[in-house]
């Protein structure tokens, strides 16, 4: 009941979220060797993914505040980080990217869509879906996807500025072992939100000129796949209470 292991338990059902909204499907048409999605059932998933996506970028900026805390205001800790606040920013989460998701999927269904039916990606991906509209009305969804392009960049560089003051808390750490626990625990998890971050907004925000189904599909594969498959090694495998409790129960069977 930590905030650690709280904020844990939300980017769990994020991440399990994210992929379940797009992989089983691109799964299902590989087996059966068809292409086709309804046309509900592509609003529900470029719902579900905005909303993954984004309550997920938003926790990991909070998570980055929480680590801030917990190491270079730790006597603070407990009055700053109470399960209050926790509740209440995992609600701030939860909502903006409820909020978000709704704006992206109202606009981009409220436009006539005239260049076919065919989504050339293994998911209803907005700028696939907005290739295939005629009408000056996708430059309201364009004004959306930098404006929430934006917002996730501000999170990255307060990740990133959060990064910088634990590191540097880091290595006042007389212990060299610790330091190397601390480091451990830190780059990859700033590695993942960077490649994150990164793909998606570059996925979203790149000219048509670079365009090209392969460099499409491979960025939606490092920002829709990647991150929730690499989180649960990155967040658990390197705790030490969820290692020996693992260890403890593969003993036990």
């Amino acid at each position: 009941h930590t905030p650690m292991y709280f904020f844990l338990l939300n980017l769990s059902l994020l991440d399990l979220g994210s992929i379940s909204t797009t992989v089983p499907k691109a799964m299902a048409n590989s087996l059966w060797d068809t292409r086709a999605i309804s046309y509900s059932g592509c609003a529900a998933q470029v719902f579900l993914f905005i909303f993954s996506v984004g309550a997920e970028c938003s926790l990991l900026t909070v998570m980055a505040y929480d680590r801030f805390i917990a190491i270079c205001r730790p006597l603070h800790y407990g009055t700053l980080m109470g399960s209050s606040t926790c509740v209440k920013m995992a609600a701030a989460v939860w909502g903006s990217g409820f909020v978000n998701a709704l704006l992206h999927t109202a606009i981009i269904f409220s436009i006539p869509l005239c260049q076919g039916n065919a989504v050339e990606q293994f998911f209803c991906e907005i700028p696939q879906i907005l290739k295939l509209s005629c009408s000056d009305s996708y430059l309201r969804e364009l004004g959306l996807i930098v404006f929430i392009a934006c917002l996730f960049l501000g999170c990255f560089i307060f990740i990133v500025l959060s990064y910088m003051q634990i590191f540097t808390a880091v290595l006042r750490i007389p212990s060299e072992q610790g330091r190397h626990k601390a480091f451990s625990m830190c780059l990859p998890h700033l590695a993942v939100v960077s490649l994150f971050i990164s793909t998606g907004m570059f996925a979203y925000l790149k000219p048509p000129s670079v365009s090209s189904p392969a460099l499409d599909l491979l960025l939606a594969v490092l920002y829709s796949v990647v991150p929730p498959a690499v989180n649960p090694l990155i967040y658990s495998m390197r705790n030490k209470e969820l290692k020996d409790a693992l260890r403890k129960l593969i003993q036990w069977v």
